[in-house]
């Protein structure tokens, strides 16, 4: 290469640096900022992951210290005055209709629970279920049916237990050969327990039927 073409070079070179530091100068604080926001998003990330898992670990510690309180109506109380939201909240009103010994005191809490939007729909199916189960609960057999067959849909994660407290309520109805229909369906059902299928077939046996 002769010299002329070599300076030419050079100086191209040095024309192409002067413009890059030129724009670094003039934009390079962009990138500094991008960098920045990165790198503070991410601690911002790690720093409300840490809060929100502290904070859920200060509920868990509540709610088990209300659970030890020595008598049914202190553990309501302790309960009662746990701060949660949500799941946690949903948790703590269970918590707290499982610990009152008036049926008709139980069964409107549960059906608050069922009904608030505040909880999720697996939390409000429970408190569903939790009614039905209530001993000496002031439900007809009517209302249970009602209350369960909602439960009932296939894939629902209460399903099986819904059809075989449905097959209680027609049996408290004096619908025996509907309860030992759905008892029946129950013992062949994949989704059902080794104990839901020992018990329906008990109940069959107890209503006459056989399970062969």
């Amino acid at each position: 290469m002769s010299n002329p073409d070599s300076f030419i070079n050079e100086v191209t070179e040095e024309v192409r640096r002067d413009r890059l530091y030129g724009l670094l100068r003039k934009w390079g604080w962009v990138g500094v900022v991008a960098v920045l926001a990165i790198v503070g998003g991410a601690a911002f990330v790690e720093w409300r992951a840490a809060r929100e898992l502290q904070a859920a670990q200060a509920t868990g510690d509540a709610i088990l210290a209300a659970t030890e309180a020595a008598s049914g109506q202190e553990r309501i109380a302790a309960l009662g005055a746990v701060e949660a939201e949500g799941d946690a909240g949903a948790v703590v009103a269970l918590l707290q209709a499982a610990e009152m010994q008036d049926p008709a005191e139980a069964d409107a809490t549960l059906a608050a629970i069922s009904e608030s939007a505040d909880y999720p729909a697996l939390y409000r199916d429970l408190a569903d279920m939790k009614r039905v189960l209530i001993a000496d609960s002031p439900l007809s057999p009517e209302e249970k049916i009602a209350l369960l067959e909602p439960l009932a849909v296939a894939g629902g994660p209460f399903r099986v237990l819904a059809e075989e407290q449905i097959a209680l309520a027609e049996l408290a109805a004096g619908d025996t050969g509907a309860a030992r229909e759905r008892l029946s369906a129950l013992v062949n059902d994949s989704e059902s327990s080794t104990s839901l299928r020992q018990r329906a077939e008990e109940l069959i046996i107890a209503l006459g039927g056989s399970t062969e």
